[in-house]
């Protein structure tokens, strides 16, 4: 069985910072696409930030860009998702999910945790 678990939510004041954690585990892909998407309250999923297990290449949305950092722990199915400047517009769940596919070509297959909230206040 696959276990995908976020953690590091919270609340915070816009221009602070957060960082997620997820680990993914139970899973036997060989390659893969592994990061987070969010969603806010009436808005659709938006895809934020993804690394791939085959390069460590990453995609990050253009309203994140040069503000928030995936990265991943060696060998682990585990990212992590630095998150500074934060505006209110960033309030939404988070979701990591992991997938067989290239990040190039992920749409949200795959598997998700529970989500983690983000609430940025003004």
């Amino acid at each position: 069985e696959v276990h995908v678990v976020e953690s590091g939510g919270g609340l915070v004041q816009t221009g602070g910072s957060l960082r997620l954690s997820c680990t993914a585990s139970g899973f036997i892909f060989d390659d893969y696409c592994m990061g987070w998407f969010r969603q806010a309250p009436g808005k659709g999923r938006e895809g934020v930030s993804y690394i791939s297990s085959r390069d460590g290449s990453t995609y990050y949305s253009d309203s994140v860009k040069g503000r928030f950092t995936i990265s991943r722990e060696g060998a682990e199915a585990t990212v992590f998702l630095q998150m500074n400047s934060l505006e209110p517009g960033d309030t939404a769940v988070y979701y990591c999910a992991v997938d067989s596919s290239k990040c190039s070509e992920w749409h949200g297959s795959g598997y998700w945790g529970q989500g983690t909230q983000v609430t940025v206040s003004s």
